[in-house]
């Protein structure tokens, strides 16, 4: 039962990681959804991809030192030595939890400098999205609210 238990912490775990927030231009939150937005036509002058470094919102570490903390305390009869194990186990498991929570809200992303009709120029990074976008290729900046996205103009 106990053991049953201890899964179900780690897969609850590992699923809130995965359900984090993403860049993606694919991707509008539930509030810019009929919203008007700010647009604006610009051409690409330059794109490079990039890595859009992981959060660490303490959720991970959370989450980590928690399981850590019931694995390590479960095997010993002695209770000193299950203090001291589920201690040492929940720091090793906060210590896991944050770089996992690093490693899965990481994204390869792109930065986009775009030059606007009045010859303004806007750097943009977002993550990949389903287009594909190149230099010279005529774009419209979408904004809403702080957020910004790139993508290809109507033609």
């Amino acid at each position: 039962m106990k053991k049953t238990f201890q899964r179900m912490c780690v897969l609850v775990c590992v699923g809130a990681l995965g359900a984090c927030a993403t860049s993606s231009p694919d991707v509008i939150s539930r509030q810019d959804a009929q919203v008007a937005a700010q647009v604006q036509d610009g051409v690409i002058i330059t794109i490079r991809p990039v890595t859009v470094d992981g959060s660490q919102t303490g959720m991970g570490a959370a989450a980590g030192g928690v399981v850590g903390a019931m694995v390590g305390s479960g095997g010993s009869s002695i209770q000193r030595e299950k203090t001291s194990l589920g201690i040492l186990a929940g720091v090793a498991g906060a210590v896991a939890g944050n770089a996992i929570e690093r490693m899965t809200t990481k994204e390869e992303a792109f930065e986009i400098i775009v030059q606007l009709r009045n010859g303004d120029r806007r750097a943009i990074v977002q993550a990949k999205g389903s287009e594909t976008l190149l230099a010279g290729d005529a774009v419209i900046i979408v904004t809403s609210g702080n957020k910004v996205r790139v993508t290809r103009a109507p033609r």
